[in-house]
Order: C-alpha cells, then sequence, then structure tokens
C-alpha cells in the first residue's frame, strides 16, 4: 500500500465524476423540500463507510465466486455505460422511491454509493492501491457532504440551467471512463 498524490488525485477525479454530487443536487433539493430535513452527517459516513467496506470486501466476494477484478471491471463498464447514457439523454431506466426519511436510502445509497460507484472502487483496485482509493473517497465524501450541507446555495449559485450542464458533462466523462475501463479489461475475458 504506497501512498502516490498523483493516483490519489486521479481516482478522486474519477470518483467525483460517477458520485455527481451536483448531478444529484435536484434530488437533493427535492428530498429536503418534502422531509423538510437531512442529516448530511449520516449520508455521508454512511456513504463513505459502504465505498471503504466494499473496496476490501467486494474483491473476497468475486474471489469466493471465482470473478477475476478484470472481468468484473469490464461488467462494470456496462454499467458505467448504461448510466453515462442515461445523464446524456436523460432517460431513466430504474425508478428510485424515496422514503420518509431520506438520509440513507435514497442519498447514501444508491444516490452517493450506488451500483455504478461501487462498480468503478472495486474496478479501480486493479490499477491503484487501496490507500490512494480510501484518501480518494474520503475527499469526494467531504464534497459531497459540503453540497448536501449547502443544497440551497449550491443551487442558486449554479440554477437549473447549470446543474443541468454540470450534470450531462460528467455523463460524457463517465462515458469515456467506462470505455477506458472497457479497453483497460476486455482482453482478459479471452
Amino acid at each position: 500500500m504506497n501512498f502516490d498524490f498523483v493516483q490519489t488525485l486521479q481516482v478522486a477525479f474519477k470518483l467525483f465524476w460517477i458520485i455527481d454530487i451536483i448531478g444529484g443536487l435536484p434530488i437533493i433539493l427535492k428530498l429536503r423540500k418534502e422531509t423538510g430535513n437531512i442529516h448530511a452527517e449520516k449520508a455521508a459516513l454512511v456513504a463513505g463507510a459502504l465505498m471503504i467496506v466494499f473496496l476490501f470486501i467486494g474483491n473476497e466476494v468475486l474471489k469466493f465466486m471465482e470473478i477475476s477484478i478484470e472481468i468484473f471491471a469490464v461488467a462494470g463498464a456496462f454499467i458505467l455505460f448504461i448510466l453515462a447514457a442515461e445523464m446524456i439523454l436523460g432517460v431513466s431506466f430504474h425508478k428510485m422511491e424515496v422514503p420518509a426519511s431520506a438520509s440513507i436510502v435514497p442519498i447514501a445509497f444508491p444516490l452517493l454509493a450506488g451500483p455504478g460507484v461501487l462498480t468503478i472502487i472495486l474496478s479501480l483496485r486493479a490499477d491503484y492501491s487501496a490507500i490512494n482509493i480510501i484518501i480518494a473517497i474520503i475527499i469526494n465524501i467531504l464534497i459531497a457532504y459540503f453540497v448536501m450541507k449547502k443544497s440551497g446555495w449550491v443551487g442558486k449559485l449554479l440554477g437549473e440551467t447549470g446543474i443541468v450542464i454540470v450534470h450531462k458533462i460528467a455523463g460524457v466523462i463517465l462515458l469515456a471512463l467506462s470505455i477506458k475501463l472497457f479497453a483497460d479489461n476486455w482482453k482478459n475475458l479471452l
């Protein structure tokens, strides 16, 4: 486990675009309006813990099922591709139900630590040291916490158009990440 500042920044940047906290801002604002309050601390802690636990346990589960990290990365590339298509095209292939208390579900999971995020976290293990991924997760959780705490201010600052633009840009970056993930790992399927 070697710390590398550049690797940490690379992972943090990749996670930032897939977590897409700015793109999720309309959901957060809606939940805040419907439920009255969002416990940003609880959501951030649960999402961060889920990501870090999955970083370690997810690999063991894959080993138990005899699935290599490279094969999982290719499967993850397909999931990321679908998520990117949703973001770019403005369509949804799944429905998110909102409970009365919105801190853990749907904010911690699946908004912050959803299937795409968990997939890329495991996939990143093929190329990056665990310590760099953990620090990148913490950086992104701190950013998400700030955005959740200041959601009204950030929403006003960006405006509806700004949020849509950031969401679309995140989709294009996510699409590129999915293609790179596939290109780096598909050879291991043969």
